[in-house]
C-alpha cells in the first residue's frame, strides 16, 4: 500500500509536468492546472480546463475563432489504491452536475490494484457522448477506456505505462550552436585573408552562418548532449545524446542523492557492478518524488 501511495504521486506530479508542457494538446488547449480541487465530496489531484482553440499562426486563430466549438473541456486525474464501480458512479454524477451543457468532460483514473471486471465493464459501458473516461491499473498495467470518442482519445493521450522525462539544456545547446558558427566564422575568416574574398565577412553572410548554425547546432545537441529519462516499474532507460543505457531496478541495492563538482543534482544508484547517476537536474524531476518512488522500486525487487 506504501508503494502504492509514493507510485499514485509521482504519475500525479508527472501528469501535471505534462499538461504544464502542453503534452496533451491533442484533447485539449488546457490553461488552468489546478491541484486539490474539490467537486462535492471528491478532492480531485488535478483538475484542468481549457477549449479547442488554437494557438497558432494568424490564419489559425481565425479558422478558431469561426469554426471551433466554444465549450469547454474538463480533464480530472484522480488516483486511489482501489476504485470500484460505486465510486465510478458517484464521480461521474458529481462531474456532469458540476459541469453542464456541451462541455466536454475526461476522467483519468489511476489506481494500485488490478482492475475489476466490473469497473472494466462500468466504464466500457458509458453511454454519456461527452464523458470519456480511462483507467490505469498499476499492479496489472492494464488499461481500459470508454468506447466513446472521448474515452479512446483520452486512453491514447495518456500513456500511463511509463513515464518519460526531458529538459531543454540552454548551456548545452549553446556549446552546440557555437562549435559550427566558431568553424564557420574561422572560414570566412579564411576566405577573407587567404582566398581573395574580401566580402566574405558581412552582415548578410553572418546571418546566414547563425541561421545554419541554430539548425545544425539543435542536431549536435540532441545527438551528444540532450538527456532523456524513461522509468516504468521494471527498470529505466537513459538517454544521453546517442548513448543509451538500459537497466533494471532489481540490477540496483541502494540509491541517495549526489551532487557533481558542477552543483547538478543526480540520483546515485548502487550496484554491485557499478555506480551510475540519473541527472535529475537536467531532465527537471523532483528530487523528492523521485528518490522516494525509485527507492520503492529497488525495494521491491
Amino acid at each position: 500500500m506504501v508503494f502504492y501511495v509514493y507510485e499514485l504521486n509521482f504519475i500525479t506530479d508527472l501528469m501535471e509536468e505534462r499538461l504544464a508542457k502542453g503534452k496533451l494538446r491533442w484533447l485539449a488547449n488546457f490553461k488552468e492546472i489546478r491541484r486539490d480541487y474539490k467537486i462535492g465530496e471528491f478532492t480531485i489531484p488535478i483538475y484542468a480546463t481549457g477549449g479547442l482553440e488554437e494557438k497558432g499562426f494568424f490564419l489559425s486563430k481565425v479558422f478558431s475563432t469561426l469554426v471551433t466549438p466554444k465549450y469547454k473541456i474538463h480533464f480530472l486525474f484522480y488516483t486511489s489504491p482501489e476504485i470500484d464501480v460505486k465510486f465510478l458512479r458517484k464521480f461521474i454524477i458529481s462531474c456532469k452536475s458540476k459541469f453542464v451543457g456541451d462541455d466536454w468532460i475526461f476522467i483519468g483514473l489511476v489506481q494500485g490494484k488490478p482492475v475489476e471486471k466490473s469497473l472494466k465493464n462500468a466504464i466500457e459501458n458509458i453511454a454519456d457522448n461527452r464523458v470519456g473516461v480511462a483507467a490505469y491499473s498499476l499492479t496489472s498495467k492494464n488499461a481500459v477506456s470508454s468506447k466513446n470518442v472521448l474515452g479512446k482519445a483520452l486512453q491514447k493521450q495518456l500513456k500511463l505505462t511509463e513515464a518519460k522525462f526531458e529538459a531543454f539544456d540552454l548551456p548545452d545547446y549553446l556549446k552546440s550552436f557555437t562549435i559550427p558558427f566558431s568553424l564557420g566564422t574561422l572560414m570566412l575568416i579564411a576566405a577573407a585573408l587567404f582566398g581573395d574574398v574580401p566580402t566574405a565577412i558581412q552582415p548578410l553572410t553572418l546571418l546566414l552562418l547563425a541561421f545554419f548554425s541554430i539548425i545544425l547546432g539543435h542536431q549536435i545537441y540532441k545527438t551528444q548532449y540532450h538527456v532523456t529519462l524513461t522509468l516504468n516499474a521494471k527498470g529505466f532507460e537513459l538517454r544521453e545524446g546517442k548513448a543509451v543505457t538500459i537497466r533494471k531496478w532489481s540490477d540496483f541495492t541502494d540509491l541517495a542523492i549526489y551532487i557533481t563538482p558542477r552543483r547538478e543534482t543526480c540520483l546515485r544508484l548502487y550496484s554491485k557492478e557499478k555506480i551510475l547517476d540519473l541527472p535529475l537536474s537536467r531532465i527537471g524531476i523532483s528530487k523528492k518524488d523521485a528518490y522516494n518512488t525509485i527507492r520503492q522500486l529497488i525495494k521491491r525487487r
